[in-house]
């Protein structure tokens, strides 16, 4: 995965394109780095599957 897919892959969750998006354990280390320097990370829901991957969602109305 690189960069630029991660970032596209963010815009469409934030906007609604499409409603998660499943990351799998190769792919974390390249992914997680660029969730972390988006403006509003935290809106993101990470969901452990069996096997290392993660499903990711954004919640916009999500306040920590």
């Amino acid at each position: 995965m690189t960069e630029e897919l991660a970032r596209q892959v963010l815009e469409q969750l934030k906007s609604g394109e499409i409603s998660e998006y499943r990351v799998e354990q190769e792919n974390f280390l390249a992914f997680h780095p660029v969730l972390h320097k988006y403006p509003d990370f935290k809106n993101f829901r990470g969901s452990a599957k069996h096997g290392g991957a993660i499903v990711y969602t954004y919640e916009p109305d999500w306040t920590a």
